[in-house]
């Protein structure tokens, strides 16, 4: 199933890959490893993941404290957001206007 980044969930994405670089590389890509992995069981599995309100879904990311929240719409995967945990809940929910 094809996905695809809301452009501020992509800009936090590179933003979080960034941070980490900066502490170790092998760091960066342990998270960008940890992102792709959730990705594909996203794209395996979309349903799995429970409701968090107007049909978006959350996979917590293993290893990192990070939520990637996304909607499926027919044979496509919306990223929203790939959100740290410890930051202020919802700030992302102006990007998805639900469907009226």
């Amino acid at each position: 199933m094809k996905y695809g980044f809301h452009a501020e969930a992509e800009r936090e994405y590179i933003e979080a890959i960034t941070y980490y670089r900066e502490i170790d590389s092998k760091l960066a890509t342990a998270f960008i490893s940890e992102i792709e992995h959730g990705i594909r069981a996203i794209q395996r599995n979309p349903l799995t993941w429970r409701i968090i309100g107007n049909d978006v879904r959350r996979y917590l990311v293993h290893r990192f404290p990070f939520g990637i929240y996304y909607t499926l719409e027919e044979n496509f995967i919306t990223i929203w957001a790939v959100m740290h945990l410890h930051r202020k809940q919802g700030y992302w929910k102006s990007r998805h206007q639900p469907p009226s």
